[in-house]
């Protein structure tokens, strides 16, 4: 056993055992990144020292130690992995968790795989931070209260050995310790306040790879002391584990829905890694604890290479790879409505239909131009960096029509490429052709055709069209056309239809006005639409193209088309899933085959205990064929009000989630309807995941202050979905721009507005999702795809590259037109690799 004298003035009480354990160890190494030097420590009674003086004084200092530590690089380069725990306590009274904590490093590096054993040194004597022997370290923990435990010599040889490489794990009251340096600050990366009594909370564990997290539950429950921070470091660090506020009580200075309690990053040359849990002696009994602090130490050792740069915002570079529009032309870009990209990394995007705003709008229905606008396809070659105007096609779809003869969300919808498009060409469009609008009727086509794009010239061929679907919409009213596609690994095509249905009429609830229509048609009856199983609006519809031009019905969607209770002839078989409002964008998971899909909530501001629930925008995580709900119920399975003629402003009953019923005059598919199939995300301008108390048939009361909040991350206000992408990284790959292995499996979920509205990157419990499974954590992106007036302000789609960069398309700055700020953007990675270096991992002979 190696002994370490305790230096007098840290000690706590008489000299104690030194603790050592041996092991061996395997392959280890260290990442050297280029360092960050602060000024001087200033202490309070010193007189404040300029900048040029304190970094001069702090070099000479670590200039001084270097000659006496003769730090190898990086430290621990002997045959033994060893770990030195440092205890220190400047009040000189030793924290109850020391002992504790001690003994559980020692059990981890006695344990486990014989490559990732290491011996371990304590000791709470200062004076080994100026000893050669600190570079016999592979990395050193502080197990330290709180307090001034280093002088400036002291902590100038720590800095000195993370320059040389070394590796840091800081425990709780770490982030207490030096109070006064600004280097150490940025060591442990967060200054604590608290702590909060012992209480359980549920800590969400957001990195699925880092070894610190990776074994860990998605959503850990336990006990500690939860600290505050009093600037939250993310973004700044790479978090891996955050707690959740709605699980205890954090007390003064709580940091919100975003607390993060675990992180690490490329610190100065070397390694460090914190976590705030710790603070009872019990945590470290805990086995899932211990093999966080394993994975921690596997990292700072340089056992084991983890990525502590991904989540840091400033690796990540936004670039706007489209120019304002040249004046009177669209030569880079329509009214922003959708992209794809292609294998071979070319953009196609489109523009719904809208013109620049000081074009004239046409409001008379008896003049042939009302509504025409141009559908732009607009094609982006990364290589050459230009865009090419591919054609138009003529859309009904620029403002006039729709309530009060002012706006219209019909026009090209949404673009999808065939799997084989750089073989054979093909572009699927989901448009509204104004060819086809009856100006006596309001009534319109929606089609999704298939066309051909030249591959050399990026030019659509307008006269190739295949239509392969069309059905019938109203346009005597605006809103809600959806427009999204998506593939899945079957070639199956998913469309995503609006409900083609008025906001108006129903004071911001349930779209189930039955009387209002045009020569016949409801206009503001969503059971119409969709909540109606013979109708394509408001679904999302799953059809499988042939090479033809036409489609078949793959087997498992949510009807055969056979079904009715009256003898046939009710049911449509390309539904897939039934119940949607504004489904404007779908995406299919690679991997999986799971549908992610958000669409726009009603207007409501708030609940009505007569209606039913405010407005819910709404994301859900679809495993199979269902029923989700519009416009019976919303977020999770609460109910609207039902009503009827001959007095649809009288309240009738409660709809039954479990058991809906379609018994609109409008209605021309089943009545009994599948029962509703809760969803994964909604918010209202309360915020996110509203729900209340509910009765014995099931209905909550609806009372604000009963509300409770599920998901605090998210605010809404004026909001809008704009469901994305799940990332799949590619290992595959050489693009030094994707995003790195840390999002992978992870559901990007934005919003067409910047404030407060969602922009955050999701995981879900492949155990629940798909059945109501509410996500298990949720982190913002909102500095990764900037906002603001210089960023993304309105995100209208987003997608991943096959390189793994992230395209973005920004509206622009008003509806149902374009201006200089729409444009299209890329996201990439400039983070490197993961630390340390490979040719740096401890490579130990076993024996």
């Amino acid at each position: 056993m190696q002994h370490l004298q305790s230096a007098p003035r840290h000690r706590s009480r008489p000299p104690r055992r030194v603790w050592a354990a041996v092991l061996t160890a395997g392959a280890l190494a260290a990442s050297l990144l280029g360092g960050w030097s602060a000024s001087a420590r200033p202490y309070p009674d010193d007189p404040a020292p300029s900048a040029g003086e304190a970094r001069e004084a702090r070099e000479a200092l670590k200039a001084k130690v270097r000659t006496t530590l003769s730090l190898p690089a990086p430290p621990g380069s002997g045959a033994t992995v060893k770990v030195l725990v440092f205890h220190a306590s400047a009040s000189g009274e030793e924290a109850p968790n020391v002992d504790a904590g001690i003994e559980a490093v020692e059990k981890i590096g006695r344990s486990g795989p014989a490559a990732q054993r290491f011996t371990v040194v304590a000791t709470d004597d200062a004076g080994i931070f100026t000893k050669p022997r600190l570079g016999k370290f592979n990395a050193v923990v502080f197990l330290t209260g709180g307090g001034d435990v280093l002088d400036p010599e002291q902590e100038a040889g720590l800095e000195a050995y993370m320059e040389a490489g070394g590796g840091f794990l800081g425990i709780h009251d770490a982030a207490r310790t030096e109070p006064y340096s600004e280097w150490f600050g940025g060591l442990v990366g967060a200054r604590a306040t608290g702590p909060t009594a012992v209480q359980r909370a549920t800590v969400e564990v957001g990195d699925r790879q880092h070894p610190a997290t990776r074994s860990l539950p998605l959503e850990w429950k336990r006990p500690d002391k939860w600290l505050n921070w009093t600037t939250n470091p993310s973004g700044d660090v790479h978090t891996v584990a955050r707690v959740r506020e709605a699980t205890y009580r954090p007390g003064t200075g709580a940091n919100g829905a975003d607390h993060p309690v675990s992180w690490c990053r490329d610190y100065d040359g070397g390694r460090s890694f914190y976590t705030g849990m710790g603070g009872t002696a019990e945590a470290f009994a805990e086995t899932d604890f211990r093999d966080h602090l394993r994975g921690a130490l596997l990292w700072t050792t340089r056992l084991e290479r983890a990525d502590c740069r991904a989540a840091i915002n400033s690796n990540y570079t936004s670039e706007r790879v489209t120019s304002p529009n040249q004046p009177g032309q669209t030569d880079q870009i329509g009214e922003p409505h959708g992209l794809v990209v292609a294998k071979d990394g070319r953009v196609v995007y489109i523009g719904r239909g809208g013109a620049a705003g000081n074009a004239p709008v046409v409001t008379d229905w008896n003049n042939p131009d009302i509504g025409k606008g141009q559908g732009q396809v607009h094609v982006y070659d990364p290589k050459t960096k230009k865009v090419t105007f591919a054609g138009a096609l003529t859309v009904f779809g620029n403002k006039g029509g729709g309530d009060e003869l002012i706006k219209n969300e019909e026009g090209l919808l949404g673009v999808e490429l065939d799997p084989d498009f750089l073989t054979n060409g093909w572009v699927y469009l989901h448009y509204t052709p104004h060819s086809r609008i009856n100006r006596d009727t309001h009534m319109a086509e929606r089609r999704v055709s298939r066309f051909t794009l030249d591959p050399a010239t990026n030019k659509l061929d307008l006269a190739s069209e295949k239509v392969l679907l069309n059905w019938p919409v109203q346009v005597h009213s605006c809103c809600h056309a959806g427009g999204g596609m998506a593939w899945d690994s079957k070639q199956n095509l998913y469309i995503a239809t609006g409900d083609n249905n008025s906001s108006q009429f129903s004071g911001g609830y349930s779209g189930n006005n039955p009387k209002p229509h045009f020569k016949g048609v409801s206009f503001a009856d969503a059971r119409r639409t969709a909540g109606n199983t013979n109708n394509l609006n408001g679904k999302i519809l799953r059809i499988h193209p042939e090479d033809d031009g036409t489609y078949t019905l793959p087997a498992g969607n949510l009807f055969t088309g056979q079904e009715s209770d009256e003898g046939g002839g009710k049911t449509r078989g390309e539904i897939y899933v039934m119940g949607v409002r504004n489904p404007a964008r779908i995406a299919v998971d690679p991997k999986t085959d799971v549908l992610y899909a958000g669409w726009v909530g009603p207007d409501a501001g708030e609940p009505s205990t007569t209606w039913g629930p405010a407005k819910y925008d709404t994301f859900a995580a679809i495993t199979r064929p269902g029923n989700h709900g519009w416009p019976y119920c919303m977020g999770n399975n609460q109910p609207y009000r039902d009503r009827n003629l001959p007095d649809p402003d009288k309240p009738l009953g409660w709809y039954d989630c479990a058991s809906p019923k379609n018994e609109s005059p409008n209605n021309d598919g089943l009545v009994n309807l599948p029962p509703v199939t809760p969803n994964t995300i909604w918010y209202s301008p309360q915020g996110g995941g509203p729900d209340y108390p509910r009765d014995a048939h099931g209905v909550p009361s609806y009372k604000l202050s009963e509300q409770k909040l599920l998901l605090p991350w998210l605010k809404g206000g004026g909001q809008a979905t704009m469901n994305g992408p799940v990332y799949r990284y590619d290992t595959a790959s050489a693009s030094k721009d994707k995003w790195p292995s840390y999002w992978d499996g992870k559901w990007f979920v934005g919003d067409f507005y910047d404030g407060d509205q969602p922009r955050h990157a999701v995981l879900t419990d492949p155990k629940t999702a798909g059945r109501g499974g509410l996500p298990t954590h949720a982190e913002s992106l909102k500095k990764i795809i900037p906002v603001g007036a210089a960023g993304i302000r309105n995100l209208m789609d987003w997608k991943f590259a096959p390189d793994g960069s992230l395209y973005v398309l920004d509206y622009g700055r008003g509806f149902f037109t374009l201006d200089d700020k729409s444009a299209l953007w890329r996201v990439t990675y400039k983070g490197g690799e993961p630390t340390p270096a490979a040719a740096d991992v401890v490579k130990k002979e076993v024996r």
